[in-house]
């Protein structure tokens, strides 16, 4: 008890200078660093004439006096709970990026554990052929229509829930989600585009699931579905709308079954 009020009597001195107003019963008020009161008599120390001083007690009103003080040192505890309660916050989010490796990329959390995940290889598959998607290298543009695909059936790393927590941290300023596979014959469907002709105007279809973010730090966000994701195939993705430079990282919901 006596630590608190320590802590809130340092807080008054930096915020109101250790002054406070003793009212007279006229209305006015005089600013005093202290004041005693007597049998007949208020005495009090001025800041304004930097002495002591003494007024009659039937002029001063007592009561309005100590309402303010409650009052100003219910504010002073009220702005050191906030400004606590702000600083325990920042301290959290300190706490939360020095968790994670500083290497760009996906970090699945798992209570007090963090764990990379190994970035997918992606394939657009045209009538041209198929092109091996290299990290930060967009896609040659070929008009017609393709597919974007990860090999297997299955991603290797399967997440812990139904409602699993990422880190990203971003290579680039693009956009990032999380996204539902569709499954086809030795690979999962990350989406379906289209390239117009003369225009090389790029029509993509991503199948973007309801998350949250929250951004910890430059470049750093944490994000997670809004809601339980039933068992299947799913994938973070970074990437700019338009410029097929997808990175990718796969990750499971349930059994990597059929």
């Amino acid at each position: 008890m006596l630590l608190r009020l320590s802590i809130l009597m340092a807080v008054a001195v930096a915020a109101f200078g250790a002054t406070s107003r003793l009212y007279l019963k006229d209305g006015d008020y005089q600013i005093v660093r202290e004041y005693q009161v007597l049998s007949d008599r208020v005495r009090y120390y001025s800041t304004e004439r930097g002495d002591w001083e003494e007024i009659p007690l039937e002029l001063v009103d007592l009561d309005r006096t100590k309402k303010d003080a409650a009052e100003r040192e219910a504010a002073i505890a009220a702005d050191a709970k906030e400004q606590a309660v702000e600083d325990n916050a920042i301290h959290a989010e300190r706490k939360e990026e020095a968790r994670v490796p500083e290497e760009p990329g996906v970090y699945y959390a798992s209570g007090d554990k963090i764990q990379s995940l190994k970035a997918a290889e992606v394939e657009v598959n045209s009538s041209k052929g198929r092109t091996i998607l290299k990290v930060l290298a967009p896609v040659p543009i070929v008009p017609g229509k393709s597919t974007v695909e990860i090999k297997g059936d299955t991603a290797a790393y399967r997440a812990t829930g139904d409602k699993p927590e990422f880190y990203m941290r971003l290579s680039d300023d693009e956009r990032f989600a999380i996204i539902k596979l569709s499954r086809k014959k030795n690979a999962r469907l990350l989406e379906n585009i289209s390239i117009l002709p003369v225009s090389n105007e790029v029509v993509e279809d991503l199948k973007l699931m309801a998350t949250f973010k929250k951004q910890v730090s430059d470049r750093m966000y944490k994000i997670w579905p809004e809601q339980p994701l039933e068992p299947g195939e799913y994938a973070l993705v970074q990437y700019t709308d338009g410029a097929l430079n997808w990175q990718v990282w796969d990750f499971g919901i349930g059994p990597a079954g059929k």
